[in-house]
């Protein structure tokens, strides 16, 4: 009988449920809102019935073998508790784990959500023919996720890899995290309309952008994306900074770890041709090893389905 798993993508905004087989096949899956303002009880207990829901869809035609679930945010992996999570306000030390066994009798695994399309990535996404990997999901923020062996690293305590809060600039942009400089102040999609923001205020944007943000329209990554694309300078200007950031830390990612392959995923990677110029220069410049032996920096191509490829798997593999 052919296996089937759970993979479960929870975010801040979505909450995506899916069957997956063996071979990486999605079959049937649920999309909710997380509605994170009604508890987190509130979205367990909706997490949980849409896994049931799916289980009970399929398991007289295929074998369960068990879910994954994603989540965003510092994972304590031993117990289970949710440290903290800027995407799911009201969880930080939240026990999932014990949560989700009043509610499942079927084998589950946690992990963070970034890690979870990492290992999507290298089942089988742009990553499925290497056995290290260096996963960046470009969001509203950054997530990290390494893959050593084929296997997750998960550091100590099951923490490691929080790759966009690395300094990239001491003393830079306030980062979400407290810090300032990190890559994610100046590569994520709320980077670049911060940087918009900051233009404007400055009074240094150009006619495109300022027209953008006079016309009542939402300042958003995509629309600045947009703007470049028709040769807007303020928004070129914008996501060479994106470029420069991402390269700058790939570089120290290459120096750091010498693996054979990096890939982006998530949304604001739908901008790859604003800052793909800036992005290589950087590597080229700040990289020894990239010089005398260039790795592989692509586009994910599994978009924003990673996570639950990559969930499902946790119960496949």
């Amino acid at each position: 009988m052919t296996r089937f798993a759970i993979g479960v993508d929870l975010g801040g905004t979505n909450l995506r449920v899916a069957a997956v087989n063996e071979h990486g096949g999605l079959f049937d899956h649920l999309s909710l809102e997380t509605l994170v303002e009604r508890g987190r009880e509130d979205v367990v207990d909706r997490m949980t019935n849409g896994i049931l829901e799916l289980v009970n869809r399929w398991k007289d035609r295929y074998q369960l073998a068990g879910i994954g679930i994603g989540i965003p945010g510092i994972l304590r992996l031993k117990d289970g508790v949710l440290v903290a999570s800027p995407n799911l306000p009201g969880w930080e030390n939240f026990n999932v784990r014990a949560q989700i066994a009043k509610r499942l009798n079927s084998p589950f695994f946690l992990e963070n959500d970034a890690n979870a399309a990492a290992l999507g990535e290298k089942w089988i996404g742009s990553g499925k023919d290497v056995k290290h990997l260096c996963f960046l999901t470009m969001g509203t923020g950054i997530g990290g996720g390494l893959i050593f062996d084929g296997k997750i690293w998960h550091g100590v305590s099951g923490m490691a890899a929080e790759l966009g809060h690395v300094t990239l600039y001491p003393g830079g942009r306030l980062c979400a995290c407290g810090n300032r400089g990190c890559l994610e102040a100046y590569a994520a999609a709320s980077a670049v309309v911060s940087a918009a923001r900051e233009m404007l205020q400055e009074g240094r944007a150009s006619e495109g952008l300022q027209k953008l943000a006079a016309s009542g329209s939402k300042l958003t990554s995509a629309r600045i994306y947009e703007l470049a694309k028709e040769g807007d300078p303020s928004a070129q200007e914008i996501f060479q900074m994106v470029g420069r950031a991402l390269g700058m830390a790939i570089a120290n990612f290459i120096n750091i770890f010498d693996l054979d392959t990096f890939v982006l995923g998530g949304g604001a990677v739908e901008a790859w041709d604003a800052f793909e110029k800036s992005m290589f220069e950087e590597v080229a410049l700040r990289s020894y090893v990239w010089r005398n032996d260039p790795r592989e920096i692509l586009k994910s191509s599994l978009g924003s389905q990673a996570g639950i490829f990559g969930a499902a798997y946790l119960a496949l593999g």
